[in-house]
């Protein structure tokens, strides 16, 4: 697949409308910080409810998704207006609910297209009537309609979403755990969604399942769609048959955080542990991740790490006669951090010690923002000292590489039209902007 290769452009016009550097109120709480003392965080929207995504639309207003409720907001100049564009019924235990936007802007004067990931309620039920007992445990009589792809209009005033198409959908899961829901658009124009490993299925019964442990199995990777939902490969990279014709990459536990490389077109990902080894990833076409065999660079026994390190390729991996392609992680935390966003930051607004470098975001301590840079080949990290082997035992080791401290659940990474990085804090319930000082 080639990809046409994007950067930002920086629209006089469009960057008007978003409210220039310091003239938003700057962050009044001491304890997030940035390592470099050149750049400030300002507030740029506040009280949102668990905050998901965001998104820019081709004027410069932000659509912005809140999981619980299933509401897409709509932030104008700074101001989040008081009335959601969409109100939607979602189940929201856990990881369900409003996950996921994408925006395909038409540069020819067109409408802009709203692509929207969510957990749609079983069909008379309100926000949050699904029941679980746990996470791996939900009721069979509360379980939603399924995880779904819907396609979106902006009404004319640009007060409502309207004409929803469903473009793609998955059953009801017995689980509520492990939907993913990073949803982008690649430079090819087509929609990229990773979803986790929510299935139908134990993960015990797979992990013991000897002959086929690897296989997909109600989603569990990253899909790629053309803008009608349809397959982006005429046969499919693992196969013809429908969902396994979406596959872009699979065996992946759970995942929110999906962008391309500006300059080299390769996508890369996050993906959650268990308790360990969360995993930053080159995604190649037909990339295997290696759940529930592996994660990180360990062997898994029952969802515990069994404590066996391994080197070259599991022999017990499925690969779809060849097709699909195990490659080890780039970045291996040993200890869950729960890693979240990530975003390769294509802009030189922080000058070229940034430029096309990626930012990670994560939950644990109390949610970190990592800056790495790559190496000369762009096919990994540029990684020094204690981290050579791509894996980080103690946080310690980490410190050159964190560029901020305590923005809560960090859940998206954005890079604005105006070339700035915008970090939403799902705890928070706000979205900050990191500007020069």
């Amino acid at each position: 697949m080639i990809l046409s290769i994007q950067h930002i452009t920086h629209h006089p016009t469009l960057n008007a409308l978003i409210p220039k550097p310091g003239t938003l109120p700057l962050l009044n709480d001491s304890s997030v910080t940035l390592s470099d003392p050149s750049l400030r965080i300002e507030v740029f929207a506040t009280g949102l409810k668990n905050p998901t995504n965001m998104a820019f639309l081709n004027n410069g207003d932000v659509l912005v998704l809140e999981k619980q409720n299933g509401t897409v907001r709509k932030i104008v100049n700074g101001s989040v207006l008081p009335e959601p564009l969409l109100d939607v019924d979602v189940a929201n235990y856990d990881t369900r609910g409003m996950l996921g936007i994408a925006i395909a802007k038409n540069e020819t004067g067109g409408k802009d297209q709203i692509f929207l990931y969510y957990t749609e309620a079983k069909e008379g039920k309100s926000d949050g009537e699904d029941k679980c007992l746990s996470p791996d445990k939900c009721i069979e009589g509360y379980l939603p309609k399924g995880n779904m792809l819907y396609k979106y209009e902006l009404s004319q005033d640009g007060s409502k979403l309207v004409n929803p198409k469903l473009i793609f959908s998955w059953p009801p899961l017995k689980r509520a755990d492990h939907n993913g829901g990073e949803l982008i658009l690649g430079p090819d124009n087509n929609l990229y969604l990773i979803v986790g490993h929510g299935t139908n299925r134990n993960d015990s019964e797979a992990a013991n399942n000897k002959k086929n442990p690897n296989v997909i199995d109600g989603g569990t990777g990253i899909l790629a769609f053309n803008q009608n939902g349809g397959p982006i490969f005429n046969n499919g990279l693992l196969g013809e048959e429908s969902p396994l014709n979406r596959y872009y990459a699979y065996g992946i536990r759970n995942g929110f955080g999906l962008d391309f490389d500006p300059v080299t077109g390769k996508l890369w990902d996050t993906e959650n542990g268990p308790s360990f080894g969360d995993e930053i990833n080159l995604v190649e076409p037909g990339f295997n991740s290696g759940w529930i065999v592996i994660q990180g660079t360990w062997t898994v026994v029952n969802r515990e790490l069994e404590g066996k390190m391994i080197s070259g390729e599991p022999d017990n991996l499925v690969d779809f006669n060849g097709n699909g392609i195990y490659s080890s992680p780039e970045f291996i935390w040993n200890q869950t951090v729960g890693v979240t966003a990530l975003k390769f930051l294509n802009s030189d607004k922080y000058g070229a010690e940034y430029q096309n470098d990626i930012f990670v975001g994560s939950i644990k301590p109390n949610g970190d923002l990592y800056h790495f840079d790559l190496n000369s080949k762009r096919n990994g990290l540029d990684l020094q000292g204690q981290l050579k082997n791509k894996i980080v035992y103690h946080y310690e080791d980490l410190t050159k590489y964190i560029f901020g401290k305590n923005f809560g659940v960090i859940s998206d990474i954005t890079v604005g039209p105006d070339g700035y990085l915008y970090i939403v804090s799902f705890s928070r319930g706000e979205i900050f902007r990191i500007i020069p000082a």
